[in-house]
């Protein structure tokens, strides 16, 4: 493979950095709060299904 020197490389790099478009401020409030609505739900649900298993586990153990 050939070997980029030095300069050419952080060349390419500005080039390709300047590719980038960055999020707007709106844009990354309204990710940021749909990560925590999601968030919210994901550990209700994950609490909610932990309820659930620990009854009927419960339910199972005390039958015998």
């Amino acid at each position: 493979m050939a070997r980029t020197n030095p300069f050419t490389f952080l060349q390419q790099v500005r080039s390709e950095v300047a590719k980038v478009v960055w999020p707007t401020r709106n844009e990354t409030l309204v990710s940021t709060i749909m990560v925590l609505i999601m968030v919210a739900l994901a550990s209700v649900f994950f609490l909610a299904a932990d309820q659930i298993v620990a009854w009927f586990v419960g339910l199972l153990l005390s039958i015998g």
